[in-house]
């Protein structure tokens, strides 16, 4: 995709509130930075109805004041991509480089990762990305969710949620701009989904208001005021070097643009604004054949796959049911009735501009 750099007014746009200005020492779980220091550890979620977990998490704490920035990945434990680009993103950040501070958890669903089980926590069976805020006396994935809004969101000033095309989802990248009415808010969230880079951007309005009830990680963050963009690259459970390395450089340049790195953030050149999502779901239990790819343009009714049954007979026949973009489509034979076979990006009418 094109990359330009867009005027120096998108960097001195953001207001300097830090949460770190104040703190010489960092501290998120075990991990405890000073100033111009990385400090590594962990965030415990103890043992209650089901296991504790360990969650990784590093600190990399500026030599000067800044931004709280927080990048969270893994959420979906097979999510590859996004996994691998924050773990190299910990590498990467020199802290006396930095003005603020950067919290970085590569991996949430640590069960999903060692059994490679897409989508769900294999210890009580939920989405680690729809339990948030989550609360301190449930089950792991809720527990989790608590910590993570406790020592993560809530220290921080904007969130960066990375995801990917799960084990059974061909995915192309994209990024999601949260839309609450806030225009100052709004503004900055807009500005760091294009400073991130990926061409194509949904508009999420639809997203719940409750900071209560925000259920989705970056969610929790912009119910709380904090400016903040979920992104996704990676498809199929690879790890591509295409997708890491979009996730690593939209991660730079969003710290550019936010001040804690010096240099211009880049930016979107004719980004795509995706208005809607419709999802196609299968109404039959078979092998599934897709028929169209990744990142296709599709007419409204048209033919995107089916399924058979175990001897060959198509049982169901998927279609578009409105014209747009596939941002991903299954990517395995396996299929479930209820199951989601594609989801389509419906552009505004008569055009792509937002």
């Amino acid at each position: 995709m094109r990359r330009m750099l867009p005027v120096l007014v998108l960097v001195m746009a953001v207001p300097v509130t830090a949460l770190a200005a104040d703190r010489e020492i960092f501290v998120v779980g075990t991990a405890k930075a000073a100033r111009g220091q990385t400090a590594t550890g962990v965030i415990e979620v103890p043992s209650l109805s089901d296991a504790a977990l360990n969650i990784p998490v590093a600190v990399v704490h500026g030599l000067r004041p800044g931004k709280v920035l927080a990048l969270v990945a893994g959420s979906h434990g097979t999510e590859y991509a996004s996994i691998i680009a924050l773990e190299k993103l910990i590498e990467a950040l020199d802290p006396a480089d930095l003005s603020g501070t950067v919290i970085i958890v590569p991996l949430i669903n640590i069960p999903a990762f060692e059994q490679m089980v897409p989508h769900v926590n294999p210890i009580d069976g939920k989405n680690m990305n729809r339990f948030f805020p989550g609360k301190a006396d449930g089950t792991q994935t809720e527990r989790t969710s608590h910590l993570i809004t406790r020592q993560v969101i809530e220290q921080s000033d904007h969130v960066i949620d990375l995801h990917g095309g799960d084990l059974d989802e061909s995915l192309r990248p994209y990024a999601y701009w949260t839309v609450t009415g806030n225009e100052n808010q709004d503004a900055i969230s807009r500005d760091m989904a294009l400073a991130f880079g990926l061409d194509h951007i949904i508009i999420s309005s639809d997203r719940p208001k409750d900071p209560a009830a925000s259920r989705y990680l970056e969610n929790t963050a912009t119910t709380r005021g904090k400016p903040s963009i979920t992104v996704e690259a990676g498809h199929a459970g690879t790890t591509e070097g295409e997708d890491v390395g979009a996730l690593l450089l939209g991660s730079f340049s969003v710290m550019r643009y936010l001040g804690i790195m010096r240099g211009q953030p880049s930016s979107v050149e004719h980004p795509v604004w995706v208005h809607r999502v419709a999802a196609v779901v299968s109404e039959a239990t078979g092998i599934f054949y897709a028929l169209v790819k990744r990142g296709a343009f599709v007419a409204k009714d048209m033919k995107i796959g089916y399924v058979t049954d175990y001897l060959g007979k198509v049982i169901f026949e998927a279609r578009a049911p409105e014209a747009g973009i596939v941002l991903y489509i299954r990517a395995v034979p396996s299929m479930t009735k209820g199951e989601s076979i594609a989801n389509i990006g419906v552009l505004r009418a008569g055009g792509s501009g937002h």
